[in-house]
């Protein structure tokens, strides 16, 4: 028998059995398409989460950031002494250091007057290290006192201010309790830690949070010369510099980022545990329905024994059925999930994108349910009923 028909005709029998009670057909593949979305869904969460959580360090173009060693994430930092990273200077390949402040402070909405927490940026305005759409513009008018840039993906709930601004060159509002003018905008995108950003200059800052020393470091960031070696630079500043900071190439300070909320949050288990539970359940319901198919047709499968069918065929049968619940659960989801993503970007405001690899990694976790439900159903099978079966 040729590979093409010891696959075909096994897929052909697990094809029929399968149509034959089409509500219990109709069952598994509705488990399966469940399933399906679920853990699409629980990847798309944990995946914005991780995008959006990093969306400034992937935006920074440093090649080399000096954090506090006890600094957890961008909204959770401690700062450190400015002279440790101007000793960065002395390194060669070095171009130039930048700092970055950041804070969390109140907004009072200025229609409605609502407050929400916005993340708040401090920076040298002149610095190029925040290629943000829309910063360039206002890079001299950044440099003003009370001057505030705000990012207009912020939630609606910070009020129209864009809009705002259309009539006016800038807008005064209320952050931490003190009035400063909004004199535009820039669009950078908001986190599961803050619904809305703000840039002010490092002056501006430290009259939002007088409580924080001028003297303190929250982000170092270094700019390296055309060539220069970040894991060489990197080393040597380890070498200078005490253990209190961490000194992070800029794709291992992407992944310190991640590392919080999937290790040190209880979000992370929270969606790992959510793929889980898709799989579990869509594993019992395929389960259920194999197990249920083959022993309805214990005597058939009896019957092919008897005329010389081997017990090899039989779990080719199973197979194949789990590969074509596996398929038609998955394709239907995967449509589903395209518009879901969409709908759940609208609500929160977070970028979810379902991505080719994405696709393949959850049909490769689908398929792979069924294969395991296929398996336990053979399992059982043989241990309930071997002299009809396999004897």
């Amino acid at each position: 028998m040729t590979i093409s028909k010891a696959i075909y005709f096994p897929f052909r029998l697990a094809w029929r059995q399968l149509i034959y009670d089409k509500v219990r057909f109709l069952t598994a593949i509705s488990g399966v398409i469940f399933a399906c979305i679920l853990v699409f869904m629980q990847l798309g969460f944990k995946d914005s989460l991780f995008e959006s959580a990093t969306l400034l360090q992937r935006v920074m173009t440093g090649q080399v950031y000096i954090i506090h060693k006890q600094s957890e994430a961008i909204w959770r930092l401690n700062s450190f002494p400015r002279q440790r990273l101007y000793r960065a200077m002395s390194i060669p390949g070095v171009e130039d250091v930048t700092i970055l402040y950041v804070g969390q402070a109140p907004w009072k909405n200025p229609v409605t007057g609502v407050n929400r927490t916005a993340l708040i940026l401090g920076i040298e305005p002149r610095s190029t290290v925040y290629p943000l759409k829309g910063l360039d513009q206002h890079r001299k008018a950044l440099q003003m006192r009370d001057a505030v840039l705000f990012d207009e993906l912020s939630r609606p709930e910070f009020g129209p201010i864009k809009d705002m601004l259309k009539d006016k060159p800038s807008v005064p509002v209320e952050v931490a309790g003190r009035k400063v003018d909004v004199i535009g905008t820039f669009q950078m995108g908001i986190t599961f830690s803050a619904d809305g950003n703000l840039i002010v200059n490092d002056t501006t800052f430290f009259k939002l949070f007088p409580m924080k020393s001028q003297d303190g470091v929250d982000v170092g960031i270094i700019t390296l010369k055309d060539g220069a070696d970040p894991k060489y630079v990197q080393a040597e500043l380890r070498k200078i510099l005490p253990e209190d900071v961490k000194v992070l190439t800029r794709p291992e300070y992407v992944e310190d980022e991640k590392a919080y909320w999937n290790d040190l949050t209880p979000i992370g288990y929270i969606f790992n545990f959510g793929v889980i539970m898709g799989l579990v359940v869509g594993l019992v319901i395929v389960y259920q329905v194999l197990f249920n198919d083959i022993t309805n047709h214990l005597h058939e499968y009896a019957t092919l024994k008897a005329i010389g069918y081997e017990d090899f065929y039989f779990v080719k049968v199973v197979m194949s059925s789990s590969a074509i619940l596996a398929l038609m659960g998955f394709v239907p989801g995967w449509l589903l999930c395209l518009n879901l993503y969409s709908v759940v970007e609208d609500a929160i405001f977070i970028e979810m994108n379902l991505t080719a690899s994405k696709a393949f990694f959850v049909f490769v976790l689908i398929a792979g349910m069924c294969l395991t439900s296929a398996v336990l159903a053979v399992r059982k099978l043989r241990s309930s009923s071997p002299v009809d079966v396999f004897s």
